[in-house]
């Protein structure tokens, strides 16, 4: 089966946010990061909701999706996108997500499928060594 090429993420702040400005600064930066480590990087923008990134990461054929999380709904919005993922036979796209989450809803968060989860202060290079190490398409 394995995708040669590089890895693809689709990066999306999912959600109502009632206060726009800034609050996809950390979307964009690590999708910069990652364009910069050879990534190819999809961003949905603002106020998408679980379904449409999903159906962006499955017409893409992202390896995985990255959800910028800051609404405090993120149990919610990353339950229903891991949920979509295998509704939609597509549970080989791996979710992650970052943002402001508390530390005891973590475990919860990768007990629903979530595969990590990065709190504010990680560096955008742990973030793409990690999607490097996780996400790299087998070849």
């Amino acid at each position: 089966m394995g995708v040669s090429g590089p890895i693809r993420v689709v990066v999306a702040k999912p959600g109502p946010d009632g206060h726009d400005h800034g609050h996809d600064r950390g979307a964009k930066v690590i999708a910069r990061a990652l364009r910069d480590a050879g990534m190819e990087v999809v961003c949905t923008g603002l106020h998408q909701t679980p379904e449409q990134i999903v159906g962006t990461a499955i017409q893409e054929d992202a390896d995985g999706i990255g959800l910028s999380v800051l609404s405090g709904t993120h149990m919610t919005l990353c339950a229903e996108v891991v949920e979509l993922l295998r509704e939609g036979d597509a549970e080989d796209i791996t979710v992650f997500c970052g943002g402001i989450v508390p530390d005891e809803d973590i475990a919860e968060l990768k007990a629903l499928g979530v595969a990590e989860v990065f709190t504010p202060g990680t560096s955008t290079r742990a973030v793409v060594s990690w999607v490097e190490a996780n996400l790299r398409p087998a070849g």
